[in-house]
């Protein structure tokens, strides 16, 4: 056992940093799976040579200005622990290492203020809201604006929707067979409302009733995977505090890093008090789609009405949702649930598109490259819709599909289903 780290770093977090270094045997399996390492062929850019660096830095062998960059590159897709056959949890390790070395890190007064302008703008949707019709009337001006204000203009859809409020409770309708909470997610309230109302109308249609927990807020992700721990403990502590697992069958998401955050819990508590509240939270926490999809198999869910004409669906999977969750067959089903649909495989499907969480406004030149990647993927199906779980792969996907000239709606795998059980497809 790594008992250097365990002695520099005596707490629940060194624990869990030092057990992921020791599972990793170098065997170079996650290489070819990692985004960074596909573009820029560098070791160090990659899951095995960033786990020798964190190693080194976390046993003050390496200074942390020197292996930062390449760590600050990681998307933390996770891609890299579908492929390791030694089960390295290194999102654990890079979320954990982030947590600890970010207060050490001198940035630049721009890169600070950036990054507290996303953690304080992002988990606030009526902030995200405004925020985004003011950059409609700058988007005219963004390429003569510097690349990190254009970044985010670039990525906002064409029209931005006006907020819709979630009732606090939606019943069932028929014969109630379930009880649900309801996580409402920031950015999406903001930029894709309809994603929750699709939702409660799916779920409310199949006879589960759904609590939108009052005092809920940000998962805490965003904070979390950029380093920002002490500001993730406050809300996950709050997530925690509104949400009593034992009053429902199921906690849900319909965004994939949402979700996982969530179900990252344990690990953030690791070694506090707190600890077995967050196991007990977590054990309810599932996707929108695992849900349903569970239904689906249990042969609960009320059948979808046929497309009007043949239709191909793309399916895009959520880093967060293929990989840190675990959940491919669940979205898959539910779409060819629907009579008249064929859903089609991208190629590359596991390579990810470069949102991240926030990483197309930290890293934009390494996202755009992805994003274009992955919208070329995609198009080369030619989808009549393309479908994702996560509203960050939507915005990212959207905008590089549109760059391309593809008018293709892209749409949440939820979005689609609402549509069928209402004739609209």
């Amino acid at each position: 056992m790594n008992n250097d780290i365990r002695t520099h770093h005596p707490d629940g977090q060194g624990e869990l940093m030092a057990h992921a270094v020791d599972a990793c045997v170098h065997c170079g399996f996650c290489l070819p799976a990692c985004p960074t390492y596909a573009l820029l062929g560098d070791e160090m850019d990659s899951p095995r040579g960033r786990i020798v660096l964190m190693k080194e830095v976390l046993e003050g062998a390496l200074p942390l200005y020197d292996a930062a960059p390449h760590l600050d590159r990681c998307l933390g897709c996770q891609a890299c622990v579908t492929a390791c056959p030694s089960g390295v949890p290194y999102g654990e390790l890079i979320t954990s290492f982030r947590g600890w070395s970010e207060p050490q890190r001198e940035r630049s007064p721009l890169d600070r203020a950036k990054r507290a302008a996303i953690l304080k703008i992002l988990p606030a949707p009526k902030v995200f809201s405004l925020a985004a019709r003011v950059g409609q009337f700058a988007k005219p001006l963004a390429p003569l604006l510097p690349n990190v204000l254009r970044s985010p203009l670039d990525l906002l859809p064409e029209h931005v929707p006006a907020m819709q409020s979630s009732a606090a409770f939606t019943p069932a309708r028929g014969q109630r067979r379930g009880r649900v909470a309801f996580l409402v997610g920031c950015a999406q309230q903001a930029l894709a409302p309809n994603f929750n109302a699709a939702t409660l109308r799916v779920l409310a249609r199949n006879g589960i009733e759904v609590v939108i927990p009052e005092g809920q807020g940000c998962c805490g992700a965003a904070a979390l995977h950029t380093g920002a721990r002490d500001e993730a403990l406050k809300l996950v502590r709050a997530n925690l505090a509104a949400f009593n697992p034992d009053d429902f069958d199921a906690i849900l998401s319909n965004a994939a890093g949402c979700g996982a955050g969530l179900k990252e819990y344990p690990a953030i508590l690791h070694g506090l008090p707190d600890e077995a509240q967050a196991q007990a939270f977590a054990a309810k926490v599932q996707d929108i789609s695992e849900y349903l999809g569970a239904l689906l198999a249990d042969g609960e869910l009320e059948p979808p009405m046929p497309t009007s004409r043949p239709l191909t669906v793309a399916y895009h999977d959520a880093c967060h949702l293929a990989h840190a969750q675990g959940v491919r067959s669940a979205p898959r089903a539910l779409l060819r649930a629907i009579p008249g649909i064929t859903v089609a495989e991208v190629p590359e499907g596991d390579l990810c598109c470069g949102s991240a969480g926030t990483y197309n406004l930290e890293q934009p030149e390494l996202a755009t490259q992805l994003g274009i990647r992955k919208a070329k993927n995609i198009l080369s199906t030619a989808p009549d819709l393309i479908a994702s779980g996560n509203i960050g792969c939507h915005t990212q996907i959207q905008s590089h599909a549109r760059r391309q000239g593809s008018p293709v709606p892209v749409m949440h795998t939820i979005e689609v289903l609402d549509l069928a059980y209402r004739g609209e497809l």
